[in-house]
């Protein structure tokens, strides 16, 4: 193990948002990140943020600087090995995304005395599948070659405290040096997941569930299926784009979800028609982005029952009437008019 040090050096390849470098802040260990390749932007921005108090803004002369990282983390992406993609593999040179990972062989190879003590690869189970395992058994090949002895095991996150099902694949490679032991690892009894839930009056109405292709499959069966989070969750997303899903306990009558559905889609077909009527296929009736924005703020008034009619000149000759009809539906006309003026 690394001992007699004031701070780890580690060498993040596929770094995402930093989470390996703030387990080891978690348990007290002075980390030095010496240096992070990630490509997503919002990943980066969320690294930083999360960083923020140990990335100071200073000018650092690198003479003499020691290099050498003490542990190396990748995790290479895994769209290509997981059941939920196409599993087009990872062969060296089919331009694969999870191909990538042969990257990271060439980078230690390259590093001659500077290679780390330790790689550590974490990947998604399905990577010691059938299809996939030739990839993985020449990656053990691989690093042996470089001098390393490695070993792997499957871990789940529920294992070690966190009320998510998430099982990944673990390789610890240790630079001539004894294997790793996963028996070591201390595992934690899974908390309570409403622990991590905010009760429903203090979720923001961002992350309501309105995507019908979700919200019409909740408790279903099968491929297409929202299943109601009970004591852990799998994925973890605010995307609703994507079944099979999960969504937080619903505490509301079926009726009063039904409800909420009606008026979001009320409300989306109201601003869709503002689109159509005012926005860049309208010609000479087009409104500027502002009046749109204008207009369709005005639907969500209206859906919200803080008035029940709007009007607005669009320009000479033009002007755009939203107005609450029965039941609750939302008109949205274009009229003639030849005076301007705002009405609310």
């Amino acid at each position: 193990m690394i001992q007699d040090q004031d701070e780890i050096k580690i060498l993040e390849l596929f770094g995402g948002i930093g989470s390996p470098r703030c387990a080891l802040r978690n348990l007290g260990i002075k980390t030095k990140a010496i240096d992070y390749v990630e490509i997503d932007e919002a990943a980066v921005r969320s690294y930083n943020a999360m960083f923020e108090s140990e990335l100071p803004y200073k000018t650092q002369s690198v003479v003499g600087w020691n290099l050498k990282p003490d542990i190396l983390i990748h995790g290479s992406p895994c769209q290509d090995f997981s059941i939920a993609g196409q599993q087009k593999g990872a062969e060296e040179g089919s331009e694969t995304r999870s191909s990538l990972m042969w990257e990271t062989i060439h980078i230690i190879d390259q590093m001659g005395e500077w290679k780390p003590k330790f790689v550590i690869w974490e990947n998604v189970k399905n990577v010691r599948s059938k299809h996939m395992i030739a990839n993985f058994n020449r990656y053990i090949s691989e690093m042996a070659r470089m001098g390393y002895t490695s070993s792997f095991e499957t871990l789940d996150a529920r294992e070690f405290g966190l009320p998510q099902a998430r099982e990944r694949v673990f390789t610890v490679s240790v630079l001539d040096g004894q294997p790793f032991q996963f028996d070591d690892l201390i595992r934690t009894p899974m908390k309570n997941i409403h622990d991590f839930l905010l009760d429903n009056d203090s979720v923001p109405e961002v992350y309501n569930v309105t995507q019908p292709s979700v919200y019409n499959v909740i408790g279903k069966k099968g491929i297409k299926r929202a299943t109601v989070i009970e004591d852990f969750a799998y994925t973890i997303t605010t995307r609703q784009d994507r079944t099979p899903a999960q969504c937080a306990t619903m505490q509301c009558s079926c009726d009063e979800a039904a409800a909420y559905q009606e008026s979001a889609q009320r409300r989306e077909t109201a601003k869709q028609r503002v689109k159509e009527l005012f926005g860049d296929g309208a010609g000479e009736f087009k409104a500027n982005e502002e009046l749109q924005q204008i207009m369709c703020a005005a639907v969500d008034q209206i859906c919200n029952k803080q008035t029940k009619q709007f009007v607005i000149t669009i320009r000479s000759g033009v002007k755009c009437r939203i107005m609450q009809m029965a039941k609750d539906k939302i008109k949205v006309v274009r009229e003639a008019t030849s005076t301007s003026s705002f009405e609310q």
